[in-house]
């Protein structure tokens, strides 16, 4: 429990400017909306000048571009972008941060297993997320309830900021399994800036085909919010491919570091 308090106190600030950015991001999209819908002819006639591809890696969808969750589907992606940076980072440092503080000696010491250090770094990590989703949803409701022309599905709408969690469970999973590998891990964000928007850009291109099985190569396409709009509900063989990333990464980083030979970085 110690473990757990002190690193969600170590994490706090952090977490605090994240939550701040993704929501003013959503502000940002959201003020452009009124105007969007005043001129909803001009702007289809000028996203249709779009070639389609593009409109698919943007995701963009023209039938309900000029409805509120329609006008979100298309900026959210930007929104779990940086979700997924915040997590990635996370999950890539919280472990190996006790090698690049020079705290690893002291660490494992204690009388406490590291299967045990393992659980309270990862229930650090989830409640952080957690927080900043509940807060960031809370703040996204109240900024579209404001700017909306029409009545929205609230329901869709929590479904489709549900997913900026299930994305950062990926992100914050495939981040601590990969922290596993290096022994004297010194820079944390170049990995996670270089997973993330690679697994986005390769989401974008997959975005331009019609194959429906290059999804499951990125995160960021396993969840298509013009079906969750259309539907209500998401895609079940994403949503287990996903859970089985998490529960894979995150059992074979107990494994790892259970047996991994842990160095203070001189």
């Amino acid at each position: 429990m110690n473990m757990y308090l002190h690193e969600l106190k170590s994490l706090r600030k952090s977490t605090i400017i994240w939550t701040c950015a993704l929501i003013a991001l959503a502000a940002l999209y959201f003020s452009v909306y009124p105007g969007l819908v005043k001129d909803a002819a001009d702007f289809k006639k000028l996203l249709g000048g779009y070639p389609a591809p593009l409109r698919a890696a943007l995701g963009i969808s023209l039938d309900n571009i000029t409805s509120l969750l329609g006008f979100y589907a298309m900026v959210f992606s930007i929104i779990t972008l940086g979700g997924a940076i915040q997590a990635m980072n996370l999950g890539v440092s919280i472990l190996s941060k006790e090698t690049r503080e020079r705290t690893a000696d002291f660490l494992l010491v204690k009388p406490v297993s590291r299967p045990a250090i393992v659980s309270a770094k990862l229930l650090a990590a989830l409640t952080v997320l957690l927080a900043t989703n509940v807060v960031y949803y809370a703040a996204a409701l109240i900024v579209a309830d404001m700017v909306k022309t029409a009545d929205f599905s609230s329901t869709v709408f929590f479904m489709i900021n549900s997913t900026l969690f299930f994305i950062q469970l990926m992100f914050l999973a495939l981040g601590f399994v990969i922290s596993m590998f290096f022994k004297k891990l010194k820079a944390v964000l170049p990995i996670s800036l270089g997973v993330v928007f690679g697994f986005y850009i390769i989401g974008a291109i997959i975005a331009t085909g019609k194959n429906d099985a290059e999804r499951f190569i990125s995160p960021f396409k396993y969840f298509d919010i013009t079906y969750i709009i259309n539907h209500a509900s998401y895609e079940v063989p994403y949503l287990i491919t996903g859970a089985v990333i998490v529960v894979t990464a995150i059992a074979a980083s107990y494994v790892i570091y259970a047996r991994k030979d842990i160095h203070a970085v001189s």
